[in-house]
């Protein structure tokens, strides 16, 4: 970050990342504003959307940096570009990632559109990662806190979205960011990391789906094929999933847990196991891609990511329109559809795109 006096609108969340992003700004010499946005409509009564308390956080945040703060709702935005493509993901007995179209559609397209209205040519957010330029080269990096690294989120926002915005925490620790927010009297330092998906908040998830996607019961069979009980539906069930399957003693089992490994969505049946091996798979092929660089195929040293947090591992491309076969050094466990695979080279986060089969095994249909 250069100490350039230039202005910059930072997304504040209301969250120790973004309340910290603005005080680095502000310490580099940034003209400094303030962007709370409202993604979800408090429409259910219930307690457990936070987005006024976490207003009233960003607006004591922005108090004890005297900086301004501004308010704009995206709620219909993100229910017709985010919210309604969640629901198809379900519905197909696919496994979404909100976070991903959110910072595609709402943080790094509306967000940065609505900051240019008011006159800002740059943005920031608290997310950890780091932008890059050499020799006039942009690229985006993996931040310094690799367990908090979130280029894994940002993947799949077109290039030209990325380009002007900056990521303050690319050198931060978490517990550094705490810190200096403590340090600095930001009254969030404490604060609880919000987990999941947004609008879910600590509510049981099942009970929130239920209300969008219908529950169609069908058999739950072992990898040979012999059914040993029924599902709710599909949709309620993820690969890997180990517990709130259903399944209470089997004849002949052993009393070992049984595993989510497949869910065949033409047949509706889900598949379990009790040998977690039946999970691994070692390649996989992704649409709706999105590169960051001109050409994936002229880095050296490329590896993936499959989720969040994962650490990128080995594996070899090949591409043809806009589709992507990855296959991996080594076998990966519960590689999902709905998902996303982020590719890298080293440090720079390349692109990727939605995971849409896994190859091999049980997997297939």
């Amino acid at each position: 970050m250069s100490n350039s006096l230039e202005k910059v609108a930072v997304g504040m969340s209301g969250g120790v990342d973004s309340a910290v992003s603005a005080l680095l700004l502000q310490r580099a010499g940034y003209a400094v504003t303030g962007i709370y946005m409202k993604n979800w409509d408090e429409d259910d009564g219930s307690e457990y959307c936070t987005a006024k308390a976490d207003f009233e956080d960003a607006q004591r945040i922005a108090d004890a940096l005297k900086i301004d703060l501004r308010y704009i709702n995206f709620a219909s935005e993100y229910w017709d570009l985010v919210f309604k493509d969640f629901l198809l993901e379900y519905q197909q007995a696919r496994t979404p990632n909100p976070d991903v179209l959110c910072n595609r559609h709402i943080k790094f397209d509306l967000f940065s559109k609505y900051a240019e209205t008011l006159g800002f040519s740059t943005i920031a957010t608290g997310h950890y990662a780091r932008r890059k330029v050499e020799d006039g080269t942009w690229h985006l990096g993996r931040a310094k806190d690799k367990n908090k690294d979130q280029t894994y989120f940002l993947q799949a926002v077109p290039k030209p979205n990325l380009q002007n915005a900056l990521f303050p925490l690319a050198d931060h620790g978490k517990e550094h960011v705490r810190q200096l927010a403590c340090e600095n009297g930001l009254h969030v330092y404490d604060k609880k990391d919000s987990t999941g998906i947004c609008f879910i908040g600590e509510r049981r998830f099942r009970d929130f789906l239920a209300r969008y996607v219908d529950k169609t019961p069908g058999d739950v069979q072992d990898i040979h094929g012999d059914s040993i009980g029924e599902h709710i539906g599909l949709s309620y069930y993820t690969l890997g999933q180990r517990k709130g399957i259903g399944i209470g003693g089997v004849k002949g089992a052993d009393e070992a847990p049984w595993y989510v490994v497949a869910k065949r969505s033409k047949s509706n049946v889900l598949v379990v196991s009790q040998d977690e091996n039946d999970l691994l798979a070692q390649s996989l092929t992704a649409d709706t891609l999105n590169w960051l660089v001109d050409n994936p195929l002229n880095y050296p040293d490329l590896s993936a990511m499959v989720r969040y947090r994962q650490k990128p591992v080995a594996c070899s491309i090949s591409l043809k329109e806009d589709n992507m076969a990855v296959e991996f050094e080594k076998p990966i466990r519960a590689i999902t559809p709905g998902q996303y695979v982020a590719l890298y080279s080293n440090e720079i986060c390349l692109g990727g795109g939605k995971i849409n089969s896994v190859n091999g095994g049980v997997f297939d249909e």
